[in-house]
């Protein structure tokens, strides 16, 4: 049995949160929504295949009777599982993030979940940069009703040199921010990471200064049952121009066929775009996301 000890030891009652978590009995829990739940399930997998161990991250668990019924990874970004309406588990998860302050960049997840812990933070961690309370959540599971780019292929991983601007740029136009700035490796590292697994797609284009992507996305977070596509993006000199339909095809096709077979993703319920061309694709509506950003 693997258990995860993290954060602050012990429980006060049975409506606490509890940190000697089993990751097998968590992911027990993630599995009653694979779609809600990949971005928990995906770290506690990969802590499972690294031994059970992670510095700088933590898994809380609620349970009740005995039972464990919620879960909320806490890292970098802070990401409860838990069934609609249980204010029990989210009082309890709030009391824990609220003990040992704000260590995530943002709070992300199931929409449910996510705005009703958000609500027990914001006065003592709040504001928030910025709250997007909507972002429908989509799926695929079938062969994609357009027609797949045969240009778009897993990124090289000698193409980083062009792939780590294309992602930059995509990050500065999501969050509002470089992930670069002040010269930190980071995101770089986990750019390197999602080519050498496999897991970036690209759609690259030469030009008077050498290749350069016009289409990229990313799996961002993968488990044997869902893979969720993250940092789509189109360079700014090709929108409109009919890259996205195909592309988002040709990375379902390719996601299917090698790594799981739904594939999943979450956009600004805004992006009218975007939803337009998911749903030429064959991509419908599941669910909501919501996230908090610091």
């Amino acid at each position: 049995m693997t258990r995860w000890g993290g954060g602050l030891g012990g429980t006060r009652s049975d409506a606490a949160a509890v940190t000697d978590v089993d990751l097998h009995e968590a992911l027990v829990v993630c599995d009653r929504d694979p779609v809600a739940s990949v971005l928990a399930a995906t770290r506690i997998e990969a802590t499972l295949a690294e031994g059970g161990s992670r510095a700088g991250t933590a898994l809380w668990g609620f349970r009740r009777h005995g039972r464990l019924e919620a879960v909320c990874w806490a890292g970098a970004n802070l990401v409860p599982v838990c069934a609609p309406g249980d204010e029990e588990a989210l009082d309890a998860f709030a009391r824990t993030a609220l003990r040992q302050g704000r260590r995530c960049s943002s709070i992300v997840g199931d929409a449910d979940a996510v705005l009703g812990l958000w609500r027990r933070l914001e006065p003592r961690w709040g504001p928030a940069r910025e709250v997007r309370s909507e972002q429908p959540s989509l799926v695929i599971d079938h062969e994609p009703l357009v027609e797949p780019d045969p240009a778009v292929r897993p990124a090289r991983p000698d193409e980083i040199g062009a792939v780590l601007p294309a992602c930059v740029h995509m990050f500065v136009e999501e969050v509002g921010y470089s992930p670069v700035e002040g010269g930190g490796t980071a995101y770089a590292s986990r750019v390197r990471s999602l080519i050498a697994a496999g897991r970036s797609f690209v759609r690259m284009e030469s030009g008077p200064d050498g290749a350069h992507v016009v289409f990229k996305a990313e799996l961002g977070a993968v488990t044997p049952r869902v893979a969720q596509v993250q940092g789509v993006w189109v360079t700014p000199g090709r929108r409109g121009q009919g890259l996205s339909a195909p592309g988002m095809a040709a990375v379902v096709r390719l996601t299917r066929a090698r790594v799981a077979p739904v594939v999943s993703l979450y956009v600004n319920h805004y992006n009218a775009r975007a939803l337009a061309s998911y749903e030429r694709v064959g991509f419908r509506r599941v669910g909501t996301y919501a996230t908090v950003l610091f």
